[in-house]
Parts: structure tokens; sequence; C-alpha cells
């Protein structure tokens, strides 16, 4: 079986760790622990890994967030894969930070990626693992919001989590779409052990 795995992003060192590119970061995450490498191929980086008797195609598309939907198009053509067995890794902003979860359909909740991957398939009925990125902006400062970087509370948090997500990439693929929401979906952000304190 062959799993097209997309995580949303966009290219750019000016955007490499906002927090709009946490897709980007769990598939780095993935691939790193995979031990292998990202190419420049079309519409995107793409790396290819197995995962028992799955095959998995991570895909970080380079056609900036609002036209996500071109890259996964292309690829899902390419490697023959069902809307079923495609998975999309993305930020969300009503999740609280570090927050994951496995939905197998949905709206875009004013995601620009999920917004064009939805009109460019022409539906709703496709996996996403959503990671929540926090809310805490401004009222009209929502796009400078996710295209800030992460503080170091925050990032320590986010970081705890990403093993985690590429658990539930996994366990998608081996397991199935309802065995992991049941698994994972329940869970909460394990909060990073505070630094002991220097005596004076």
């Amino acid at each position: 079986m062959k799993y097209l795995i997309v995580g949303l992003g966009n290219p750019g060192d000016e955007y490499q760790d906002t927090r709009h590119n946490i897709g980007f970061r769990v598939l780095d995450a993935f691939a790193k622990a995979s031990n292998i490498v990202f190419q420049d191929r079309r519409y995107g980086f793409v790396a290819e890994t197995s995962v028992k008797n799955c095959q998995l195609v991570l895909l970080k598309p380079t056609t900036y967030m609002n036209l996500s939907g071109n890259a996964v198009r292309y690829w899902m053509n390419k490697e023959k894969i069902e809307p079923e067995r495609l998975l999309i890794v993305a930020d969300d902003l009503s999740l609280p930070l570090g927050t994951l979860r496995l939905k197998g359909k949905g709206g875009a909740g004013g995601h620009n990626g999920l917004g064009h991957i939805e009109q460019i398939l022409c539906s709703q009925q496709y996996a996403r693992l959503r990671v929540g990125i926090g809310n805490d902006f401004p009222r009209g400062a929502q796009v400078d919001f996710v295209l800030s970087s992460f503080s170091p509370d925050d990032e320590a948090v986010i970081e705890s989590q990403i093993p985690t997500a590429i658990e539930i990439i996994k366990s998608f693929c081996l397991a199935g779409l309802d065995f992991t929401m049941n698994h994972f979906n329940k869970r909460k952000p394990q909060l990073p052990a505070a630094e002991p304190q220097a005596e004076s």
C-alpha cells in the first residue's frame, strides 16, 4: 500500500521556523528519523520511505500555501494514490498549542492550504493531522501570528509533540484512520519539564 503524506508550509528560509510551517517541520523530523533526504521535484520536495509493508511518499509543496492543492493533485495522480491514503499535516489556530488531532474529513476552517486542496480535489473527504499553534494574538493580527516564530516556551511544547505526530502518521498507514483517531485524539500535550532553578 502506498500513502501520500503532505506537510503544508511555505518554501524559503524566511518561512522556515514560522507557525504556519509546522507541516514542513513534522515531515523534516520524520525524514531525519528515517534517514532519508528530500529531493527537489516537481511542485515540491519529496522523500520516500517504507514502514513495514507500507510505502510512504512525503511531500512538502513548493507552490506556497495558497496553491497547495496543485502539488497534492499532481503527486496523487503520479503515484496513483487514492484519497483514503492521503494525509495532510497542517497548523491549526483553533487548537491549543501542541494539541494533535486527526480527522478523516472536514472543512478548511479558514486555512488557505486546506481550502485550496478541498477546491482542487472537489472534496473534504481526506485525512488531516491538525497541529495546534495557539491563538494568542490581537484581533486582526492572524496573518502576522501564523507567519511568526514560536516563543522559546511555545517552541519547547511543539518540539515535545513532534515525535507523537510521527507516531500518528505511522499508525494512520499501518492501523488505519479509525484506530489512530481513537488511540491518539484523547491525548493531551505533555508539557516539557521545567528547568531546575540554580541555587543562589
